[in-house]
């Protein structure tokens, strides 16, 4: 049977290089931990690197997801309020009207002035739109669109959920800024402006929790540069 050598004192590394390699090591970790886990699994991207490699955006799916299923778990737990509980409908007495008696009219005939008719009102031109999507979605299923923005450019947007409602997520990102602008939960339809508060990517990320496929129309027009499918 083979013995391994006892290695002689000389050949074991010193106090010194063990201390400059757990300081390496220490900073090695640091420099992943702030560019590439935080910003894949939080969504916090300080020095922007994650932003530049796509896991930024990975962190923020990932804090909606779990936000979504926080909200479902909340909603569940709400406790169905019992009949017995509600309140009794409140029973108003019915009230008499009192007769009032009417003047006596004047024997000669008045005749009222001809009200002018109204002008017709003016018709409203619908919006024309640039671009229209028309994507399907199964149980579980998200997507994401956004506009290239300008800082303070205003786009007008239209979208329905054909089929049940859909949760939403109206945000944007870009030169290391983010920003979340609204979110909904079961919502069949929406519409509006979207005003970028930097230049970027500006847009909405919609999820299905439906049973069932449902059928998403997304309408755009107004001052941006394209319409992009992230996701």
């Amino acid at each position: 049977m083979y013995n391994t050598d006892i290695p002689n004192r000389e050949e074991l590394p010193s106090t010194a290089k063990l201390i400059r390699s757990t300081i390496i090591a220490a900073i090695v970790a640091l420099v992943l931990l702030v560019t590439v886990v935080m910003p894949a699994e939080y969504a916090l991207d300080p020095t922007g690197a994650g932003r530049l490699l796509g896991l930024t955006e990975m962190g923020e799916i990932k804090e909606q997801l779990a936000e979504e299923a926080a909200a479902d778990e909340a909603a569940q737990m709400v406790a169905v309020q019992s009949p017995a509980e509600q309140m009794a409908p409140e029973v108003t007495e019915p009230v008499v009207a009192e007769a009032v008696e009417e003047p006596a009219r004047s024997s000669e005939a008045e005749v009222a002035p001809a009200e002018p008719e109204p002008a017709p009102e003016p018709e409203i031109a619908e919006p024309k739109w640039q671009d229209e999507v028309r994507v399907v979605l199964t149980p579980g299923e998200g997507t994401e669109f956004k506009l290239t923005m300008e800082e303070g450019a205003v786009a007008r947007f239209s979208w329905v959920s054909e089929g049940g409602p859909i949760n939403f997520d109206t945000h944007g990102d870009g030169g290391g800024q983010s920003i979340s602008y609204e979110k909904g939960r079961g919502v069949p339809e929406d519409e509006g402006e979207l005003e970028a508060a930097f230049t970027g990517n500006h847009g909405w990320f919609f999820r299905n929790r439906n049973d069932n496929d449902i059928t998403l129309v997304l309408r755009t027009g107004g001052d941006y540069g394209q319409l992009k499918k992230m996701l």
